[in-house]
């Protein structure tokens, strides 16, 4: 019951922090606990004293106050409304131009949030100091501090807005969208590849003859196997168990997910369920896999006939394949031991067939007229086949690639010196 609820907690966290709404709600709270403490500071004898020895700071004049805090209400409302707006142009552009999967992305964007934070808590500041202001027997000496804190941020949300402008601009680049893209899939591919580095414990292979198999309640994409979340009872056991789906692996309601050496009762089938994490976007967190379907789905956007962008596609599959590499450096199955060797943990990773006809298909199949993203997209597999980390089998599926591709070439690019040329550049293998 306990492990339930933290994964739920968990679950909502995750949610709570991806939302658009999480800095600005939270940034919002905090503006609204400093007026209550500006307003209060300044009944205070320091406070006072204060105003005595540097007038020239606080504002005396009760209309003048009333005059300045309407000017920046609205002020701050217009720059806030502006700024909506401009991330819903952004968010409906990069859905049409690019792919509607890299919306979380944008959205997602800390620093948007942070200063959309500060628009509203900067608009609730004024309003709350013009309500204490318009209260009966209030004099404008009793804000004169707060009022000028609240001009000190309308100046503040002004250099915001010109740093907005400068941020939005240059994250919708789809240059600067590829390069995001790339390099968080990187950093998680590598560490991956350092995890399995450093294992020590051998592959344990299997057979699910008298074992026990725990079928997927729900359809879903698979996200992982969270092993924390494991019963204490189950770990005394000794279990060895294989995570049958890779993760981002379409899973269908009933199909096999999890396979058990040993026999477990029924109960301790639903503890083992709760470890299981199933989401409905094979592309929300920033996976290695994730982030090259991403990649990928921008160089077949920017090949269709109302874009038709080479450019972007080139770009976009020079960023994919060092993550396709990375992923075939991976072996087929990996196995970890979990909390001290009390478990063994087999995981599958995509195949090689797979991830080619996942990833490179595609793009084959869109720019197959393009000679300009064919050569990108043969040198690139060429580069992939001749790396030394690859598995030899992982290289038979990338020359099944070149071949399939090598037959597109024959039959799609007309000009005769393009297409020769880029016959040329097939391995002497391919060209037998």
């Amino acid at each position: 019951m306990l492990k339930s609820i933290l994964k739920y907690s968990k679950k909502i966290y995750g949610r709570v922090l991806r939302s658009i709404a999480f800095y600005p709600v939270l940034i919002s709270m905090m503006f609204f606990l400093m007026a209550l403490l500006m307003l209060q500071f300044e009944t205070i004898e320091l406070a006072k004293s204060l105003k005595e020895e540097v007038p020239y700071f606080f504002i005396k004049d009760k209309e003048t106050s009333r005059a300045i805090l309407t000017t920046l209400i609205s002020g701050i409302l217009s720059l806030t409304v502006f700024s909506f707006t401009m991330v819903m142009v952004v968010l409906s552009q990069a859905s049409a131009n690019f792919s509607p999967r890299l919306l979380p992305g944008l959205v997602s964007n800390k620093r948007h949030q942070i200063i959309l934070g500060v628009y509203i808590g900067s608009l609730l500041y004024c309003i709350l100091v013009l309500i204490v202001l318009g209260a009966r027997e209030m004099d404008a000496n009793s804000v004169g501090l707060s009022t000028m804190l609240a001009a000190v941020l309308g100046v503040l949300c002004v250099g915001l807005f010109v740093y907005f402008i400068h941020s939005i601009s240059t994250a919708i680049q789809i240059n600067n969208i590829i390069d995001n893209i790339f390099q968080t899939s990187s950093k998680y591919m590598d560490r991956e590849l350092k995890q399995q580095a450093n294992s020590q414990l051998g592959l344990q292979e299997f057979k699910m003859t008298n074992g026990t198999t725990i079928r997927a309640h729900k359809s879903g994409y698979f996200r992982g196997f969270e092993e924390n979340f494991i019963d204490d009872s189950l770990l005394e056991q000794g279990l060895t168990m294989e995570v049958l789906p890779y993760v981002g692996e379409r899973v269908w309601e009933g199909m096999p997910v999890l396979g058990i050496k040993q026999s477990i009762a029924d109960k301790e089938l639903e503890k083992l369920s709760l470890c299981l994490h199933l989401s409905k976007s094979r592309t929300d967190l920033g996976d290695g896999l994730g982030g090259a379907i991403k990649l990928m789905e921008i160089a077949v956007k920017a090949m269709s006939p109302g874009i038709n962008d080479p450019g972007t596609a080139i770009n976009a599959i020079n960023n994919l394949v060092p993550l396709l590499i990375k992923m075939m450096r991976l072996p087929n199955k990996t196995s970890i031991s979990v909390k001290e060797g009390k478990l063994v943990l087999v995981r599958n990773n995509i195949l090689a067939k797979d991830l080619l006809q996942l990833l490179v298909q595609p793009i084959r199949l869109y720019s197959k007229k393009d000679s300009s993203v064919v050569k990108t997209l043969l040198d690139a597999l060429v580069y992939a086949e001749r790396d030394t980390e690859i598995s030899a089998v992982n290289k038979e599926a990338l020359q099944g690639e070149l071949v399939a591709l090598k037959k597109d070439v024959v039959d799609n690019i007309d000009n005769k010196l393009d297409r020769e040329r880029l016959i040329e550049i097939f391995p002497k293998s391919i060209n037998k």
